[in-house]
């Protein structure tokens, strides 16, 4: 648990699309939300699909794609609002 809220707090858009998932969004929404480049988007998701922190809950579908956080992405938002 401390070594994966260690990996989201050593990058600021890690921490910032974590805290914004609070419920099942998709990277355009995140992108406007946070007012980010839909790249870093993405590229951010990706990091934490491969760490189990976050998941798309649509990998069917090729747009419109829905993420949501993983058991272990929900314990490290908490971590991360109490401490903020």
């Amino acid at each position: 648990m401390w070594k994966d809220l260690s990996y989201v707090l050593r990058a600021k858009n890690r921490k910032r699309v974590i805290s914004a998932l609070n419920e099942p969004k998709l990277p355009s929404q995140l992108a406007e939300e946070l007012k980010m480049h839909i790249s870093h988007v993405s590229r951010t998701l990706n990091e934490l699909e491969k760490a189990e922190i976050a998941e798309c809950l649509t990998p069917e579908e090729k747009v419109g794609r829905l993420y949501g956080l993983t058991r272990k992405g929900k314990e490290i938002r908490d971590r991360i609002s109490q401490i903020s």
